[in-house]
């Protein structure tokens, strides 16, 4: 089988260097992994590591990192160690309806309580659940319905259209529920009670309706508001009063059922001072800011849909048969033909191709591969079939990477709002003080009625529907202002973690580079005719590389009808008869093994290529060398003004599974502090880890290999070109590769922020002031109510302004 015709010279991963030596059970120092018989070590840095680049990492960091106990701790927190632990299946569910740190608790605890599962763990922040069962008591299609409950709504993480059936759900909910029977019960009030309230003839009179009919109806339709529309509210109380987390759901709660309780027993004694819209109001506010922010962030995140799964389903055996990958054993020969993931890791045993592993080293030039040679599932093989052994684990490489991406997701800590996080006081708080209230009327002489209704006067007065509406109504708003500029917010906890970023990681491969083979020069005599002659013998080669050459010399494929006769393959190179020269196209060596002499000008314009990361393809016929094609992975146009705007106020980290001159060239720009070449993907998360010494840290990333580092990254940003497992683990996603829009990020981010923070800062003065009014008897319930509505109209308003 022909063998490829660009490889580089020692184009290799850091581990084959060390030959297929036995590994010893030791692990990598930095990212775990098993470390050869042979390991990398420096007398200046601790440890044994599998890789040069992990070394180099822990040689770079090792002077900051005050607490390297401390730093690896937040992988450990809390419940992961112990799930990890656990025997059984893992499985990721996304589940609808979570909205606080009081859900987290309350999913694990009921998932745990079902036979089958071994252990549970929520994240309120990706809105993912984590279960260990044991699949022989419950099968994975059962799984959803175990978590689902009480309002949740658990499915599997890739039915897309379950998200959109909630949306949908949400809306009829809310209009037909909320918006028609709320509007009823108003225009009840409108027609007879508020005039009557103010000392006016009702629009009509009570006699041409009996009162307990008009009671009895604005009862009814209050109910259906109250426990159909409010049901999630009703929900999240209940659940914060299981955990024994008081959240603000239970004041939204307590504030609404206090009303409605209060009125139903007023009407039942005919009395008309009934506070049904009280109710309804609280409702329909708080319900009416959880549907427009959950509504902004769907309509945003459907900009995804057309990024793609990169995971691998099933494997051709060396047969031609297709199988499930579940039955593929250790051992077992696989064919990978061109363009096809290699599905398991193992040993190529028959062919020779160019592996582009970019995927999941994130090195942007094909590694060339033959027989004898490791290779990683998730990697592609590009312009040559093979066979593959699966190795002894069956295991890939990529799923490798998916399974730490969710364990680091689930593991990390849900981020409560900060309207949440005062809630275990504020809650608390008002009930003291509403009870107080109540005992200190009736102690004074107050009617039991009166006193009732001034305790109930405080709650509904501190209800915080501004205090419920600041962060969220805010994160809306900063949502749509980033939409609209082509960044989608996959977690809103990037408004707080954002503006506090001290360092700013980014990949090299895909994010300041382009991610793909192109012809960056041409030096030859005749340019144009040097790359047409090129491109003409490359068209029937399937190598990246060729591709680039293609490209560069055919604009269309028309011109690709060139007479090429006795076409020739070889591992270095290819060659063919074009207009009656035989053209040789490929690797230095290749052409002086056709004889064909290579100017010194020309050794100088290859040393120059490959000092730059580039590869150097040598084009000759007539018995010489007529010019190099330089190929390579090349920067993004903007990328330098894009650092340099990033580093205002922060560190610009430069991270790659490159190594030399490819890493090389960003060393000495502008805006970046440093860069760390030759980090293996399982080490990226870590390398996050460990730069978190130096402050919060931000991840830039688009492929599959920086998942788990996006994940563990403070603030996690993904470009749109990247895989669907790069956009699942990122806090925010640049939908049109613009580097200029990593800063903007942070900008809308502050701003929302800032806005969030003034939203809080009204609240809490509104509640500072109205509070103790109600305590004293000034207010009713009614114009409780109005306060409290016109309170939330400043909170809707200021949120509204553009960003």
């Amino acid at each position: 089988m022909a063998e490829n015709p660009h490889a580089r010279p020692n184009a290799t991963p850091a581990k084959s260097d060390q030959g297929t030596s036995e590994e010893t059970p030791s692990g990598c120092q930095l990212c775990d992994l098993p470390t050869p018989a042979d390991p990398f070590t420096a007398a200046d840095v601790e440890g044994e590591y599998c890789c040069r680049g992990c070394l180099e990492v822990s040689r770079a960091l090792e002077d900051a990192e005050t607490d390297a106990a401390c730093v690896q701790s937040r992988l450990d927190v809390d419940e992961t160690a112990d799930l990890d632990e656990l025997e059984g299946e893992d499985a990721y569910l996304a589940v609808d309806g979570m909205h606080c740190s009081t859900c987290e608790a309350f999913l694990e605890t009921s998932a745990e309580s079902h036979d089958g599962v071994r252990g549970a763990e929520a994240s309120y922040a990706t809105e993912t659940v984590r279960v260990v069962y044991d699949p022989d008591e419950v099968t994975t299609e059962a799984l959803p319905e175990v978590v689902s409950g009480y309002g949740y709504r658990a499915r599997d993480r890739t039915d897309a259209a379950g998200a959109d059936d909630e949306e949908g759900q949400a809306l009829v909910k809310f209009l037909a529920g909320g918006g028609l029977f709320g509007m009823m019960v108003m225009v009840w009030y409108v027609v007879f009670l508020y005039p009557s309230y103010f000392g006016y003839e009702p629009v009509v009179q009570f006699g041409d309706f009996d009162g307990y009919y008009v009671a009895a109806n604005i009862w009814l339709m209050t109910s259906f508001v109250l426990f159909y529309t409010g049901y999630p509210i009703l929900r999240g109380a209940y659940v914060s009063l299981r955990a024994g987390m008081p959240n603000m759901d239970l004041l939204v709660t307590t504030a609404a059922v206090g009303a409605y309780a209060y009125s139903t027993l007023a009407m039942v004694l005919g009395r008309t001072d009934l506070y049904f819209d009280v109710s309804v109001a609280v409702i329909l506010v708080v319900t009416a800011g959880t549907y427009y922010e959950e509504r902004i962030k769907r309509r945003a995140t459907s900009l995804l849909s057309d990024l793609t799964e990169q995971q691998v389903d099933d494997a051709r055996l060396e047969s031609g048969e297709t199988v499930p990958l579940e039955d593929v054993d250790p051992g077992d020969r696989l064919l990978v033909r061109p363009g096809e993931r290699i599905p398991l890791d193992g040993d190529l045993r028959e062919g020779t191709a160019a592996v582009d592993e970019s995927l999941v080293t994130g090195e942007s030039i094909p590694v060339e591969k033959g027989p004898g040679d490791s290779v990683r599932g998730g990697t592609v093989v590009t312009d040559a079939p093979v066979i593959v052994e699966v190795g002894d684990d069956a295991e890939s490489t990529l799923d490798r990477l998916v399974s730490l991406l969710w364990s680091i997701q689930s593991s990390r800590p849900g981020v409560q709002r900060l309207a949440d996080k005062l809630a275990t006081i504020f809650v608390p708080l008002v009930l003291v003080l509403a009870t107080a209230t109540t005992i200190l009327f009736l102690a004074t002489g107050s009617s039991l009625s009166r006193a009732l209704l001034v305790g109930l006067t405080v709650v509904i007065v501190s209800c915080p529907c501004a205090l419920g509406l600041a962060t969220p109504l805010a994160i809306a708003s900063g949502v749509q202002a980033a939409a609209k500029r082509g960044i989608v917010v996959a977690a809103e906890t990037i408004f707080e973690d954002a503006p506090d970023v001290d360092v700013v990681v980014l990949d090299k491969t895909g994010t300041l580079t382009t991610g793909s083979m192109t012809v960056a020069r041409v030096h030859g005599e005749n340019e144009e005719r040097l790359l047409q002659r090129a491109g003409a013998v490359e068209q029937f080669s399937e190598h990246p590389i060729a591709e680039a050459i293609t490209d560069a010399a055919f604009e269309d494929d028309d011109q690709l009808e060139v007479d090429v006769e006795a076409f020739e393959r070889d591992r270095r190179g290819v060659s063919g008869v074009v207009d009656g020269h035989r053209v040789v196209v490929g690797h230095p060596d290749y052409l002086r093994e056709h004889e064909l002499a290579i100017s010194t000008s020309l050794e100088a314009r290859i040393a120059d290529a490959r000092a730059a990361g580039d590869v150097p393809v040598v084009v000759g016929w007539g018995g010489r060398s007529r010019g190099v094609i330089v190929v390579g992975d090349s920067p993004r146009g903007e990328w330098k003004d894009a650092v340099q705007t990033l580093a205002t106020g922060r560190d610009v980290v430069v991270l790659t599974g490159d190594e030399g001159a490819a890493a090389d060239r960003f060393r000495s720009v502008d805006g970046v502090s440093e860069v760390f070449a030759g980090v293996p993907p399982e080490a990226k998360a870590e390398t996050v880890e460990r730069l978190r010494a130096r402050g919060s840290v931000a991840m830039v990333g688009d492929g599959s290999n920086d998942a788990p580092a996006l994940a563990a990254a403070d603030v996690g940003i993904a470009m749109g070109s990247g895989t669907k497992l790069a956009t699942d683990a990122a806090d925010a996603v640049i939908v049109g590769d613009d580097l200029a829009a990593i800063a903007e990020t942070f900008d809308l981010a502050a701003g929302t922020n800032s806005r969030i923070k003034q939203n809080l800062g009204w609240a809490f003065f509104y509640n500072a002031v109205a509070i103790p009014l109600a305590i004293t008897g000034l207010l009713n319930p009614l114009f409780a109510a109005l306060a409290m509505a016109t309170s939330s109209l400043l909170v809707v308003i200021n949120s509204s302004r553009s960003i």
